[in-house]
């Protein structure tokens, strides 16, 4: 029989830290997938709010040159169908707008930290 005790292995924790209090949890890894999501989600929020003020400020002018001439009435019915176009067109601007901020943030967070590789472009 040799001297040599069986090596010991530390128990695993679930938790990084002393025992009875709550670590953080672990890192989980931002996948190639989920950046270029992020990446097209704000692309898409940034077009929407680009057409949302391009049709405001083109209902502005239908009201003023609707408002110049009994003539050009309609300009003015012109602009109150933009305004539902834009009253339609904010759910969905929010819709893609917040998640494409929380996993923008998340993206970048990533590589401040140095976790991951970094991902430029598509």
């Amino acid at each position: 029989m040799s001297d040599q005790w069986p090596p010991q292995h530390p128990v695993p924790r679930p938790w990084p830290g002393p025992p009875g209090v709550y670590g953080p949890p672990p890192f989980q890894e931002v996948s190639a997938g989920y950046r270029r999501w992020a990446r097209v989600l704000l692309w898409l929020a940034i077009a929407l709010a680009v057409l949302i003020v391009v049709a405001f400020v083109a209902s502005i002018v239908l009201l003023v040159k609707a408002d110049a001439d009994v003539d050009n009435a309609a300009y003015g019915y012109l602009a109150l169908f933009l305004w539902f176009g834009i009253t339609a067109a904010v759910p969905v601007l929010l819709g893609l707008g917040v998640p494409a901020i929380v996993m923008t943030r998340r993206v970048r967070q990533q590589e401040r930290l140095g976790h991951g590789a970094v991902y430029r472009g598509f």
